[in-house]
């Protein structure tokens, strides 16, 4: 029954009291957590078996990340099994970890470093590196490698500079040598490959960290290979006994997935990628003169219509010429009987060039000559000629030019080419294809007066597609950035670039639902970017673009409704400023998705060993939330034949004529009949004693000693370990037994994580007279 309160007390009691207004729960700090669990196996596993460990990694908080797995008793981790996700770093060992320096949005999410603008303070690479190597970490750090050119055998003559911070990068000291051998990249006077005067270089494209150079030995010219993530040496190929005419060879160019070179006799080189093997029949016939000038090629290669051109002066005198090969013929291209005049008699030539159409189409080749007065020719694929480039055919008497750095932007097609000598100390010419003139809104010829006083000697350019800048480098063996727009060194810009896969976070085989959010500047004003002037470009994984909106205000980009399953997101960046740079800060881009918690995994091998009865693992974490532990995960292990228990029962009667004797724990003798005259014809008692003993090699659980006769010897549950025993004491009260008692008994038992099993019987006489008569 319900009470009624009387409205004039309530409103005494309101009045004399003091409302006060509820108070907000505070905010729970976020908690990161771990979940494991365990594949590949049933439960109870058996000894052999292997177990694939699954750890997911719910972020609470962004920041730097750590998770270890101890490997439990009984298990053995299986060598190469450890699975990280993208961005993470995994560790094999004992515990098995992984680490994350900067784990965003629960861990769905990749982000690369955006490059700073390579200041003016150019970056020494210590010596003459001719071109730049660009090569982006995994973290997205833009480093430069170069190798000295005309460089003997054993001199040390890669360097490997940090563009973030025009330094040198980690693991020096720099130079190092180049070796035929593989592996790791030495140090010291102890190289065995030399380095041609004007180095050509080509990328793998299954991995492009690979990078193929041609190379000159003590005794052959070939391909040689250097891997920038390794980072070290990876091969060499013999293409051409070294000797006579044949001292070096000229840079290497693909067509196809062959690489082709041309020696100093003028021979064709070929080199297939995949096998990674001579090409059959290479040497080919020569397409040039023999070039030789101190035993170096002089010339350079191109590629037009997948036909290879060949620039050479000639050993013997007379006007540079130019080559070409057919390689589905191996043989002269049609329209070229012989090499062709590029220059006059006494010109020398460093480089061989691509000549486009408006469209962008490749129409033929060039080679700008230089001398007393230089002379640029170029012919058509089929060798009739064609319009020099404005831009290079006024090049000053006694300026040298070397091979361009060629950037395209769909239709527009431009040739950046790197010039010194006569007036410049350095400087750069662009012509523009698409437009048959010089490039608009750079210096027809474009110096670099901030760095090192202007004087670079250029040889030539490195263009990165995400910063949209190119990095240089010449005989001055300096870095330096230049914005192909302006000509200003240095470029202010920035980039990155970042390939997301989710399914790549995961690794326990089975599906998970996810979706692109957004990619965003992070660490970066938005008012230090010109947002107008920068782009954001994806494509999928098969380089097909995806639409975007482009960048928001506050530099995200929108990425809902995209469905491919993989993602490039590259950022061009035109600063302002560069304030967001230096001083410890490191913008980066990030690209973000949603779905489940990402994985770590890892698989073991359960112990052929009998005393291994379960195994079990749990993970730890730390993180910006704290420190944290999974779930304990634990497998019994079910017992083989190898490993079933040996279990004996000895069911034994007392002898003795003292009844003291024969109850539990007495000293007996315990026999398995009993001796004359014990038990008497009337009202005997037969004392009996039942050991259970568990030979190993695993416990049993659940034993009990099972006697059909004497109910009384029955005994359990009871467990044994490997090596105990257990001892029941029981009798038997033989009244008026004139014939022999035989009792058995045996025992029932479970082997750990086993199934019910029986021993075999054992048995005991207690004799009468009768077994005395008998």
């Amino acid at each position: 029954m319900r009470r009624r309160v009387p409205a004039m007390v309530l409103a005494g009691v309101l009045a004399g009291s003091t409302l006060t207004a509820a108070v907000p729960v505070a905010a729970q700090p976020p908690v990161s957590t771990l979940t494991k669990s365990v594949q590949g196996v049933s439960d109870p596993a058996s000894h052999g078996d292997v177990a694939s460990w699954v750890v997911s990694y719910a972020n609470g908080a962004d920041g730097a990340a750590s998770i270890t797995d101890p490997i439990g008793a009984g298990q053995t981790l299986l060598a190469g099994s450890l699975q990280v996700p993208p961005g993470w770093t995994g560790t094999e060992g004992n515990p098995v970890t992984a680490t994350n320096a900067n784990v965003r949005n629960g861990g769905k999410a990749l982000s690369s470093v955006l490059t700073p603008p390579v200041q003016a303070s150019a970056a020494s690479t210590g010596g003459d590196g001719f071109t730049p190597i660009l090569q982006r970490t995994p973290d997205g750090r833009l480093q430069a490698w170069n190798v000295y050119h005309h460089a003997a055998l054993t001199v040390p003559k890669l360097v490997c500079t940090d563009l973030s911070t025009s330094t040198p990068c980690p693991g020096g000291p720099w130079p190092k040598p180049l070796n035929t051998a593989p592996g790791p990249f030495g140090t010291g006077n102890t190289g065995d490959i030399s380095s041609p005067l004007e180095p050509q270089y080509v990328r793998d494209e299954a991995n492009p960290a690979r990078v193929y150079y041609s190379a000159t030995t003590a005794s052959s010219i070939g391909v040689a290979c250097m891997d920038l993530v390794a980072p070290g040496n990876c091969g060499f190929w013999p293409l051409m006994p070294r000797g006579g005419q044949t001292t070096e060879m000229a840079g290497l160019v693909q067509i196809g997935g062959n690489l082709y070179g041309a020696s100093t006799s003028g021979d064709v080189v070929c080199w297939t990628i995949a096998t990674q093997s001579a090409c059959a029949g290479q040497p080919y016939a020569p397409i040039v003169p023999w070039t030789n000038t101190g035993s170096y090629y002089y010339g350079a290669l191109t590629v037009a219509g997948g036909k290879l051109f060949a620039s050479s002066v000639p050993a013997a005198g007379g006007a540079p010429q130019l080559g070409c090969f057919d390689p589905s013929t191996t043989a002269r291209c049609a329209g070229w009987p012989a090499s062709k005049p590029v220059g006059p008699n006494g010109n020398i030539t460093y480089n061989a060039y691509t000549a486009y159409s408006t469209t962008g189409a490749e129409t033929g080749a060039c080679s700008s000559t230089t001398g007393a007065s230089n002379v640029t020719t170029c012919y058509a694929i089929d060798g009739s000629p064609l319009p020099a480039p404005s831009a290079t055919a006024g090049l000053e008497g006694g300026v040298i030019a070397f091979n361009p750095e060629v950037v395209r932007t769909g239709d527009r097609v431009r040739s950046f080419i790197g010039i010194w000598r006569g007036p410049y100390l350095g400087a750069a010419v662009c012509h523009d294809w698409s437009t048959g003139a010089s490039c608009a809104g750079v210096p027809s010829r474009i110096t670099h007066p901030t760095v090192n006083g202007g004087d670079t000697r250029d040889y030539g350019y490195a263009y990165d597609v995400p910063t949209g800048c190119m990095i240089g480098l010449g005989d001055a063996g300096v870095l330096f950035s230049m914005d192909p727009d302006t000509g200003a060194s240095p470029c202010v810009r920035s980039g990155a670039s970042v390939s997301l896969t989710p399914s790549q976070f995961y690794c326990d085989g089975k599906p998970h639902v996810t979706a692109y959010t957004k990619a965003r500047l992070v660490g970066v004003t938005p008012a230090n970017v010109n947002f107008g002037a920068s782009t954001v470009k994806a494509v999928d994984g098969g380089g097909n673009p995806v639409a975007t909106p482009g960048f928001a205000p506050d530099g995200t980009v929108d990425l809902t409704g995209v469905t491919a399953s993989s993602l490039t997101v590259t950022a061009s960046l035109v600063l302002n400023n560069a304030a967001d740079f230096g001083g410890g800060n490191q913008p980066s881009l990030a690209v973000e998705f949603n779905g489940d918690a990402p994985q770590m995994c890892f698989r073991t091998t359960i112990s052929a060993d009998c005393a291994v009865t379960s195994v079990a693992n749990t993970a730890n974490g730390t993180d910006a939330t704290g420190g944290f532990s999974s779930n304990t995960v634990t497998r019994q292990v079910a017992p083989g034949t190898a490993c079933m228990p040996n279990v004996v029962v000895n069911k034994e009667i007392c002898g003795s004529y003292t009844p003291a004797n024969c109850k539990a724990g007495g000293a007996g003798p315990w026999a398995k009949q009993a001796p004359v005259g014990v038990l008497g014809l009337l009202n005997a008692t037969a004392y009996w004693r039942v050991t259970v003993t568990n030979n190993g090699p695993i416990p049993i659980v659940d034993a009990y000693v099972v006697d059909d006769v004497e109910p009384a010897c029955q005994s359990g549950p009871f467990t044994l370990q490997p090596g105990e025993s257990e001892v029941v004491y029981c009798s038997t009260y033989a009244l008026l037994s004139l014939f022999p008692l035989t009792n058995k008994a045996k025992a029932k038992y479970t082997p750990v994580n086993g199934t019910r099993t029986y021993s075999e019987w054992s048995s005991a006489k207690a004799c009468s007279l009768l077994c005395v008569l008998n």
